[in-house]
């Protein structure tokens, strides 16, 4: 059985999360000096399963997150070939990317409250977090509103770094930009979010 054609890997959540590739008995015949086999594969698995998880369950409902980070792995299965060594975790980020795009075009994307992610915008923005309930809640119903205000593209580059941690190397690849790109994209939605953040001042 040809290994495109196989079921995605079967994912019943971050800590119960096992390593089979799709077609589990798939002859794999890996690229000299590559060995992108099951043993690449379970590699993978371990070291960027629960990245691409908590990715998408920043992003899409929980319910949806799972079958999500299964669609990526099991592309990265049939795909392996074309994934260069070392650049595994942008080559994933890039195909999530991919990945929600379409399922946002299958169902209504509703916005969240986003509030575990809200907590990483105030060091961006350079403010330390509010020691009084009351305040932080309204700083980040601040933050909520200044964050809609930017374009998908600038949202996205802020994800990445705030949430996914991404260093700048990173996130140029998971943008396909320059790394000079990427420092220029990342100060323009930072300026763009203080921006209107300052307008909720």
């Amino acid at each position: 059985m040809d290994a495109a054609s196989t079921d995605a890997p079967s994912l019943d959540g971050p800590s119960d999360m096992t390593a089979h590739p799709p077609g589990g008995d798939a002859v794999v015949t890996p690229l000299a000096g590559s060995h992108r086999d099951t043993q690449w594969f379970d590699e993978l698995f371990a070291n960027y399963a629960t990245v691409v998880h908590r990715y998408f369950i920043r992003r899409a409902p929980i319910d949806d997150a799972e079958d999500l980070t299964a669609e990526v792995l099991a592309t990265a299965w049939r795909r392996r070939d074309s994934i260069a060594l070392g650049g595994e975790l942008p080559w994933l980020y890039r195909t999530a990317g991919f990945v929600l795009a379409n399922y946002r075009r299958r169902v209504r994307d509703l916005p969240s409250a986003e509030l575990e992610y809200l907590k990483s915008l105030s060091p961006l923005l350079g403010n330390g977090s509010a020691n009084d309930p009351e305040a932080e809640i309204s700083e980040r119903e601040r933050a909520l509103m200044a964050f809609a205000q930017l374009s998908a593209r600038d949202q996205e580059v802020i994800r990445l770094v705030a949430w996914d941690g991404v260093d700048r190397t990173q996130l140029a690849d998971s943008l396909g930009i320059s790394v000079g790109g990427a420092d220029a994209a990342l100060s323009r939605a930072r300026a763009r979010l203080a921006a209107a953040w300052a307008t909720y001042e």
